[in-house]
């Protein structure tokens, strides 16, 4: 299991990243200190899986999380941290 902590865009991040969890899956896990709304959660909170081996394709942890982060903060067009009661 690795843990880093990032800053995104003012935001504080921890990810959880654990390699083939279960043998099958890369497990990714964002926490934001304080509870803070990203492009992919209003919560604040995310639990990814996905193919064991994708985030070292990616170059790491970081690096995947880093892109993910970027790519759904420019596809919904988000533009900090807003959630929306509608």
């Amino acid at each position: 299991m690795e843990v880093h902590n990032i800053t995104w865009r003012g935001i504080n991040i921890e990810i959880v990243y654990v390699h083939a969890q279960f043998e099958l899956v890369d497990h990714v896990q964002l926490y934001t200190h304080p509870r803070t709304p990203l492009p992919m959660t209003e919560t604040g909170y995310r639990s990814h899986f996905i193919a064991a081996g994708s985030v070292a394709e990616y170059g790491g942890a970081l690096a995947y999380v880093t892109d993910w982060l970027d790519t759904e903060a420019e596809r919904v067009g988000w533009n900090g941290a807003q959630m929306s009661l509608f």
